[in-house]
């Protein structure tokens, strides 16, 4: 572990991600927009970069995890981005949930530099990154994913490899996470439901997050809609329209309806339009709660 890692994006998912790097005793190399985001890292022995180029070791690892398609972009390819330092052998290890069009556009550009790019989106929340619990999905080079697995293995629960086109990962994670949406919209409406005809809501989770739908996002986002607990944000309601966009995006260029998805799109349009962007994205359940007549929380 003597090589520097480099990692950019100290996000609520990137930060727990790079500790524990830092803790399994890789060498790190850091940079965030906010630089003082990075102090905790410093304290723990991580080297801190002034600009995205700063971290990479040339023909090493950088790790990205950033909010949408166009930070990952600026990162890559913008003033001081990582791509021209990386060099030959070099790997991007791209964290990030974005466009499976924008991946391969960055494959591309790195393959056009003899470097590798890799797509390695993950499943799980803040909690379950600091716990090490996420399920991380890879594409992309073989040679370059054999390299980049010691480090993936410590953040998660297990990989999986869909194979060397490295678009398919992130097409498995904006599916994956339009089946939550989907699920949290359903849930939603299911609990009203029975809110409205006078039965407790958090009685309604309880009973079908123990048997119909014993798996974490009905037992965990259950609780949460039943409780309307949406804050703090562990995913932010105006990112979830992000990744739901990305969905629709997809599906239009895979010449694909997907009727659930738009319908889902327009409650969470309403949502932010009503300024909560910035709370869970279980908190459209609030949209429901309100189209049903039931005072919605702010």
């Amino acid at each position: 572990m003597n090589n520097v890692v480099g990692f950019i994006g100290l996000g609520n998912m990137g930060l727990p991600i790079a500790t524990n790097l830092v803790e399994s005793g890789y060498r790190l190399r850091v940079y965030n927009r906010t630089l003082q985001k990075a102090q905790v890292l410093v304290d723990s022995g991580a080297e801190l970069g002034e600009s995205p180029a700063d971290v990479v070791e040339p023909g090493g690892i950088v790790i990205s995890m950033l909010a949408n398609d166009q930070a990952l972009e600026d990162v890559v390819l913008g003033e001081n981005g990582i791509l021209e330092k990386l060099g030959n052998g070099g790997i991007h290890i791209s964290m990030s949930t974005i466009s499976p069009t924008t991946a391969e556009n960055l494959a591309e550009r790195h393959e056009q530099k003899g470097t590798h790019y890799l797509a390695a989106p993950v499943f799980g929340r803040p909690d379950a990154a600091a716990a090490r619990k996420l399920w991380i999905c890879l594409s992309g080079n073989g040679v370059a994913k054999e390299r980049a697995l010691p480090l993936l293995n410590v953040l998660g629960q297990k990989v999986f490899d869909f194979g060397e086109q490295v678009s398919a990962a992130n097409v498995v994670k904006v599916s994956g996470n339009f089946l939550i949406i989907s699920a949290i919209e359903a849930m939603a409406e299911a609990f009203t439901l029975a809110e409205k005809n006078g039965i407790d809501r958090n009685q309604v989770a309880e009973l079908f997050g123990q048997t119909l739908f014993a798996c974490p996002i009905y037992q965990n986002y259950g609780r949460m809609i039943a409780q309307e607990q949406y804050e703090p944000a562990g995913f932010k309601l105006a990112l979830g329209l992000k990744d739901v966009e990305l969905a629709l995006q997809t599906a239009k260029e895979s010449q694909m309806p997907m009727p659930v998805a738009s319908l889902i799109r327009d409650r969470l349009i309403s949502s932010i339009a009503k300024g909560r962007g910035d709370i869970d994205w279980t908190g459209l359940a609030l949209g429901v709660s309100e189209d049903a007549g039931l005072k919605g929380n702010p």
